[in-house]
């Protein structure tokens, strides 16, 4: 892994806009960013780990406001991983419990359309078939 990321680079990497990379800057989710000499913007390799992880976090529903306490556990250093630790058990309780209740939605949804299904298997007599072959 390289030292250093360009703003483009880390933001091709995630897909995402330039802008929700400075959003997370501005939120408290990346610590300060180095600059280059040339006063461009450049990641460490440690805010590119940290980002995937927000990124991860961030797409399974963990609000902006715990993500910006986790970042902050992490910027804080070793001594705070029973707390990091903490905090990804709770999310993956959390985490759990809505991939539980999507599978029972998906159960609800699946049974709907087998109705569907049937009703419309129904419809098709074999005068039906006959008439569209």
């Amino acid at each position: 892994m390289r030292d250093y990321y360009t703003p483009g680079e880390v933001a091709e990497r995630f897909g995402l806009t330039l802008d929700t990379l400075r959003y997370y800057e501005k939120a408290g989710l990346l610590r300060r960013v180095d600059r280059a000499p040339s006063g461009h913007r450049r990641y460490r390799a440690d805010d590119v780990e940290l980002l995937n992880m927000i990124r991860c976090l961030r797409d399974t529903d963990m609000p902006i406001a715990r993500l910006r306490d986790f970042a902050e556990l992490v910027r804080e250093g070793e001594h705070t991983i029973p707390s990091r630790l903490d905090v990804l058990q709770g999310h993956q309780r959390r985490l759990d419990e809505r991939i539980a209740e999507m599978r029972q939605c998906q159960t609800v949804i699946q049974h709907k359309i087998d109705y569907y299904l049937g009703v419309f298997a129904e419809r098709r007599t074999p005068e039906t078939v006959e008439e569209t072959s």
